[in-house]
């Protein structure tokens, strides 16, 4: 790898979910569901007809459960199962990207957004520039000068690229503190708790002022200037649900020291 290069790296479930949902069930000639595959491939050959990158890989997460399922049992625990319909489709995908000779990436106890954040700081640090290609906006966080996220607005041809100031544009904060924010609001859709009452507005502010949750609860527990110009009815939520914005913060961070074999 060498600087000015390349990376786009594919984040598998994700672009599998959305595909599945954006495309109506199609099917082979023996009744196979291929919407989710055929959807994949679109995006998957898109990409690197308009980049032609140097690089290219694919992350999947794994059925086991990972270190947030053993920090908090209900995390996604809300979920509905989706149906094996779905699943099966994921070998498919696999076998499609073996075939063009792109590397497929998971690891045991972490998330597909684990070994994306994993690469990505390896690729930043060499200085190669990356692209995250993927249906949600779980990897924001990761952003930088050399790290892009494109996802997938609605259907599979409305996207979006975020830069460090696109990020900036849509939240009002750098992409590092998107775990903060997120840690103080929740996320519904994996099911981490946050601090109740605490809606988008407050928890962009809260970190503008603060920087971290770790920086807000020190400020907290000093009652500093700073905590005096709060609310005591968000002083109050704040100090009850501590626990829960510690646990959420540490549910949302994605970690970039997964043990794989990626050079």
């Amino acid at each position: 790898m060498a600087k000015g290069q390349k990376l786009v790296i594919f984040d598998g479930n994700a672009l599998l979910h959305r595909a599945y949902h954006a495309l109506p069930p199609l099917t082979t000639k023996d009744g196979t569901l291929v919407n989710a595959a055929y959807g994949f491939t679109t995006i998957f050959l898109k990409v690197l007809k308009e980049l032609k990158p140097e690089f290219v890989a694919v992350t999947f997460d794994r059925k086991e459960p990972t270190f947030r399922h053993e920090a908090f049992k209900e995390y996604k625990a809300q979920r509905e199962k989706k149906p094996q319909e779905l699943y099966d489709q994921i070998s498919i995908i696999k076998d499609i990207v073996t075939a063009f000779g792109v590397p497929i990436f998971e690891a045991k106890g972490y998330e597909a957004d684990d070994i994306i954040g994993t690469v990505t700081k390896k690729t930043s640090t060499a200085g190669l520039e990356s692209l995250i290609v993927t249906g949600d906006l779980d990897t924001l966080q990761l952003v930088d000068d050399l790290t892009s996220v494109y996802t997938l607005r609605k259907g599979l041809a409305d996207t979006v690229t975020y830069t460090p100031a696109a990020v900036y544009d849509r939240y009002g904060l750098k992409p590092e503190q998107l775990v903060e924010y997120r840690a103080l609001k929740g996320d519904p859709s994996d099911n981490i708790p946050g601090v109740k009452g605490i809606g988008e507005k407050t928890a962009v502010e809260l970190i503008k002022q603060f920087h971290s949750v770790t920086g807000l609860y020190d400020s907290l527990k000093k009652n500093n200037a700073q905590v005096k110009k709060l609310s005591p009815r968000l002083r109050e939520l704040l100090i009850v649900s501590e626990p829960e914005a510690r646990l959420a913060r540490k549910l949302s961070e994605i970690v970039r020291d997964v043990p794989i074999d990626f050079s």
